[in-house]
């Protein structure tokens, strides 16, 4: 599933694409083709992601809503010589309604996949992000929402982390990953974390996945990890990215040498190294 950045990341290059122009909206397979038609033609006002939700903002207060879901793609085309006819099941698309877009030629986007496109209104919208927890992609967000939740939890961090109302927009690479950076095992109970901890967590996830919407990838390693620096082989994965622990599992930990491993937490796979990662064992019980 897409994570944060990815949707943030669309949501810029949705707004570079169209936001001031009319646009033409279609629904090829038909599934969206009402709501379509009464968009199709009107001045396309700016895209917006919240978590992994996405917003397609058009005039009097009217939104797509797309959340893609595990296999959603809205793939984004500029500069072309010309909008080609659809391939696939595109459930929506959104072109430059002169045929010209941007200078340098037409842009268009399709969507495929997505398990929710809706028009909704403005009060729909603020529903769905008041729903979610505090997103590190957006600098309004307060992470004391989050710290609140967690702190009061039996639930392991590695199980909170994914909870996108208790924080939005992190998916399963950043939640191995940032609690690989802080050396917390998946499995800690979250009502065991200090507010320092919580802080420090939050404060990398803003830097780590804004450096994901500028790049478009994830990379988690810290420069003295990088394939230059240690001279080892560059990651491959059709992911991509450098990383420490996710999907490298039976993979050398890059910092201490343990055997990176694996198991389900709240249906998904979770990855740790567990030398630098040690399962947590309370003061109290000891």
């Amino acid at each position: 599933m897409p994570e944060g950045h990815t949707l943030r990341r669309l949501a810029i290059d949705l707004d570079e694409a169209f936001a001031g122009r009319p646009v033409r909206v279609q629904s090829p397979t038909g599934r969206f083709a009402a709501d379509a038609a009464h968009l199709d033609g009107s001045v396309l006002v700016g895209a917006d992601a919240a978590g992994k939700h996405l917003f397609v903002e058009f005039p009097g207060e009217r939104f797509i809503h797309i959340h893609l879901g595990l296999i959603g793609k809205f793939d984004l085309v500029t500069g072309a010589a010309q909008v080609p006819e659809p391939v696939g099941q595109v459930r929506l698309r959104i072109f430059t309604a002169d045929g010209a877009g941007t200078p340098s030629g037409a842009a268009y986007a399709d969507l495929r996949g997505a398990t929710r496109c809706d028009l909704v209104g403005l009060a729909r919208r603020d529903e769905v992000i008041a729903s979610l927890g505090p997103d590190p992609l957006r600098p309004d967000s307060d992470p004391e929402r989050a710290w609140r939740r967690i702190s009061r939890s039996d639930r392991s961090i590695g199980d909170l982390l994914m909870d996108q109302s208790v924080l939005a927009g992190v998916g399963n690479v950043y939640r191995a990953e940032v609690l690989f950076r802080h050396r917390m095992h998946p499995l800690r109970p979250g009502r065991t974390l200090r507010r320092s901890q919580f802080m420090a967590i939050w404060d990398d996830l803003v830097v780590l996945m804004a450096d994901g919407v500028r790049v478009n990838r994830i990379d988690t390693v810290r420069p003295e990890h990088t394939p230059e620096a240690m001279g080892r082989e560059p990651r491959r994965d059709d992911h991509g990215g450098e990383v420490y622990v996710y999907r490298r599992t039976g993979q050398p930990c890059h910092v201490c040498g343990a055997t990176v491993r694996t198991e389900a937490l709240a249906g998904r796979n979770s990855f740790w190294c567990p030398r630098c990662q040690p399962t947590f064992r309370s003061r109290a019980l000891q």
